[in-house]
């Protein structure tokens, strides 16, 4: 018995169609990730132009600096990748040999949980550059702090402008590394809920945790 096909409505029809209206979005993200090239190439040379001047820990901070860019940079192409396959079209790439291992089973609530991870890696990167730069924190003041902006109001007006090179600051305060430690530990909070709340609406432990 061959089963005949219920025909689509046109509001139907125009509905689904609408997610189209999607593919600049990803088209704009895919420009963004030429933008990312670009400053993890201004980064790196950088990097090997001043090697012979800087010190360990700047070295260092240069280098968590470029792996923070590869690191949102997965983070664009699992959102370009994923999303895409998930709310516009198929990709078709069954058969090809690059088909990302996850792509095959990709949906909403797995894609949400891998891009929760995917902001806890980026955000432990800042918190690490964060902690290596605190170091420094002792016995510098505040840039915004009304002692330090008097201090070089009155030499600037002793001695010139060149004066206030002589005074060192820190942008970073023990209080913004501790929100910024707090607000690491939410991102983790959150994607344990969402991973949770995934295995609990699926029944079984979580496909993107296994993985």
């Amino acid at each position: 018995m061959s089963s005949t096909q219920t025909p689509i409505s046109p509001l139907s029809s125009l509905i689904f169609a609408s997610r189209w209206l999607q593919l600049p979005l990803y088209l704009g993200l895919i420009l963004a990730q030429c933008v990312y090239v670009f400053l993890f190439g201004k980064e790196l040379w950088h990097l090997l132009h001043k090697a012979n001047t800087m010190g360990e820990q700047e070295i260092m901070l240069l280098v968590l600096g470029l792996i923070d860019v590869v690191m949102i940079s997965n983070l664009l192409v699992m959102v370009i990748v994923g999303g895409y396959e998930t709310f516009v079209s198929r990709l078709r790439l069954e058969n090809h040999p690059d088909q990302p291992e996850w792509l095959s089973h990709v949906n909403a609530s797995v894609l949400k949980v891998k891009l929760a991870l995917s902001i806890i890696g980026i955000s432990s990167i800042h918190l690490l550059k964060t902690f290596i730069a605190a170091g420094n924190l002792d016995g510098l003041p505040s840039c915004n702090s009304d002692a330090y902006l008097q201090a070089v109001s009155a030499a600037v007006a002793a001695a010139g402008p060149t004066a206030a090179v002589a005074f060192k600051c820190s942008a970073m305060t023990s209080t913004g590394v501790m929100w910024q430690t707090i607000i690491h530990a939410a991102f983790i909070l959150s994607a344990i809920g969402i991973a949770y709340t995934d295995k609990l609406m699926n029944g079984t432990p979580s496909k993107t945790l296994s993985h």
